[in-house]
């Protein structure tokens, strides 16, 4: 059989180191994940209220297909939610619900990339930015991130690597894997950036209320910059099984917004339509009690404190403080001695301990290789 290459080079790390641990189980050893960002898999749950307005829309007969783009009152919801988090005016029209985050990257890059084209991702990235611009016959470019300075971005760097061949700037704020909070002066500047190209910004924003200082709306802040906000309902509203996320448009240039709406749409009609009962209670999340946002946070505040103090009086490995999101990125000391590579780590560590972490380069090995392992 003839498989594409494309298909073939696709990597996830963060669910391709689960193959080995299934393997050991299979042996009898006790395995704990710590590989995904699932927060369900441990002492969280989905709001009652969200849990109810699923079952209540199954009953009441909202299992049909619904619109490509998303439920009307939805999007309405959305808009409103943008507008009181984010302090961001988004246009109903504007907004297009997909399954999940990861459809929603997947729609994104598959219309702007073609090949050749490039697209600049924070290294450490999320993996999917990377995976799926190549997919798509792009390049990711990774810039500079620094461990020292908060995993903040090196705007040097991130300018030098500006091409004519760049058609994005992908900006993750609260950040996926590092924990970085970036401030209104470094998204202020790299939205400039992208302004003097005339290229968008792409702002992955689905942690955007789990932050333990202010987070910065990169559309708030943009202004007349096209922005494609990304955000969902898994990580805030605890319902990372559903599969629901959405995408949103703004800035002046209404050409532009106008043309990639378009190829958006296109992309939604082809998939059909997002989960309609599930639609249904995602609006109950929006609009209904929002009470248990502030105590999921401050539980994440407490454990993120006491686990960033641990790591860092283990001998051989240090961690900068996450800002927001629920994750780390320590740097292990022994790679490269000890251990042949991150991978050779988290191998390691797995066989004698039953631990599954995520190998640094799994996010980029411009950026992640060395780095350690995630958490």
């Amino acid at each position: 059989m003839n498989l594409t290459e494309r298909v073939q080079n696709l990597e996830y790390a963060i669910r391709d180191v689960v193959v080995q641990a299934k393997q050991l189980e299979k042996k009898g050893k006790e395995v704990i994940y710590l590989n995904i960002g699932d927060p369900l898999l441990f002492d969280f749950d989905t709001p009652e209220n969200i849990k109810e307005a699923l079952i209540q829309a199954v009953r009441e007969g909202f299992n049909a297909y619904s619109p490509s783009e998303g439920l009307p009152e939805l999007r309405d919801a959305i808009c409103e939610k943008e507008k009181k988090v984010g302090s961001i005016d988004v246009l109903p029209e504007n907004v297009i619900i997909s399954n999940g985050v990861s459809e929603a990257i997947q729609m994104v890059l598959g219309a702007l990339v073609d090949n050749g084209n490039e697209i600049l991702v924070p290294g450490p990235a999320y993996p999917p930015y990377i995976s799926y611009t190549e997919f798509f016959g792009g390049k990711a470019v990774q810039y500079k991130t620094s461990e020292e300075n908060g995993w903040q971005p090196d705007l040097d760097d991130v300018r030098a690597k500006v091409n004519d061949s760049t058609r994005a700037i992908v900006i993750i704020n609260p950040n996926n894997p590092c924990g970085a909070l970036y401030d209104r002066k470094t998204v202020k500047a790299m939205s400039d950036l992208a302004g003097e190209h005339d290229i968008p910004l792409i702002s992955d924003e689905i942690y955007d209320q789990i932050a333990y200082d202010e987070p910065v709306s990169t559309a708030n802040v943009a202004k007349d910059v096209p922005v494609i906000g990304l955000n969902g309902f898994s990580k805030i509203y605890l319902m990372t099984g559903w599969r629901l996320g959405y995408m949103y448009l703004t800035g002046y240039n209404e050409e532009m917004l106008g043309e990639l709406r378009e190829h958006l749409t296109k992309e939604a009609r082809i998939r059909l339509s997002a989960n309609t009962p599930v639609q249904k209670a995602a609006v109950e999340a929006l609009r209904g009690p929002q009470g248990h946002i502030a105590q999921m946070v401050e539980k994440l505040r407490k454990r993120r404190d006491y686990s960033h103090k641990r790591l860092n009086q283990i001998n051989g490995i240090s961690c900068a403080q996450p800002k927001g999101a629920f994750y780390f990125f320590p740097r292990v000391d022994g790679i490269g001695s000890k251990w042949v590579n991150d991978m050779a780590f988290v191998r390691d560590l797995l066989e004698h301990t039953g631990i599954v972490f995520v190998h640094g380069s799994g996010f980029g090995s411009t950026y992640g290789s060395g780095a350690g392992s995630r958490s």
